[in-house]
């Protein structure tokens, strides 16, 4: 492979990220200490490893990200693998962690 093939993937790569925001909810708005915050991601999956990096010392959020369900754009995410879920220029992820009673 020639570094301008690599460069050329990089590029096309790059290209396809979008933005967005991703909302927390409850115990993971009150992690996070924030109610949401922009991602720049081409999948569900992306964008919470960017979410998991950025936030790498508090171990907190990261727990409670584990046991949460996930919204893209009102649509469940349910037991899809999160790197095959896409993201939509402008679009919303919604953090929704287990709640409790009825």
């Amino acid at each position: 492979m020639t570094a301008h093939t690599s460069t050329a993937r990089a590029t096309a790569a790059e290209a396809t990220r979008v933005t967005g925001t991703i909302r927390y909810w409850a115990a993971a708005k009150s992690a996070a200490g924030l109610p949401e915050e922009p991602y720049l991601a081409v999948t569900l999956g992306e964008a919470l490893a960017e979410v998991r990096r950025r936030h790498a010392d508090n171990a907190r959020l990261l727990q409670v990200l584990t046991h949460c369900s996930y919204l893209v754009d009102g649509n469940q995410v349910g037991t899809r693998d999160h790197a095959t879920v896409p993201l939509t220029e402008g679009g919303t992820v919604e953090a929704l962690p287990p709640f409790a009673g009825g």
